[in-house]
């Protein structure tokens, strides 16, 4: 059974199944982030949506590169958690199923490509405590215990 974060379904409501992949990226004692400015600001790990027949590593490293500009290596899975939302960029109700990975921050090669999405680097502490959702914070604590 996956571990659900936040809150319940709404009886009656429709929800779209949206797979997804993100990626918890540590270098020292400091994790790479990405700060969502637009529809409301939000702090998150960067990672998004997995495409119709794309693999989720693909997924992983494209999501990661537009979000932060960043190449990644060597991807390793922590485990998946659900979560319930609205995601008012895409005018939906959402059942998200987020697999996360721990992976190495390589090489910047260019500004984030994705609108609205900034780097930003963080302590791993401090990251646990302000990520935008209870699932991001919990990967990010059960690594720093």
């Amino acid at each position: 059974m996956i571990r659900r974060f936040g809150s319940a379904p709404e009886t009656g409501r429709k929800y779209i199944h949206r797979p997804g992949v993100y990626a918890v990226l540590a270098q020292g004692d400091e994790l790479l982030l990405t700060y969502q400015s637009k529809p409301f600001p939000d702090l998150q790990l960067p990672g998004g949506g997995i495409d119709a027949g794309e693999h989720p590593l693909q997924a992983l490293h494209r999501e990661v590169l537009e979000e932060t500009g960043y190449t990644i290596d060597r991807p390793k899975r922590l485990g998946a958690f659900r979560r319930y939302t609205f995601m008012p960029e895409y005018d939906i109700w959402a059942e998200k199923l987020c697999t996360v990975y721990l992976a190495r921050p390589v090489r910047q090669i260019h500004e984030p490509t994705e609108p609205d999405h900034m780097a930003l680097w963080m302590p791993a502490s401090l990251a646990a405590a302000e990520l935008g959702n209870a699932g991001d914070r919990h990967f990010v604590a059960s690594l720093l215990n």
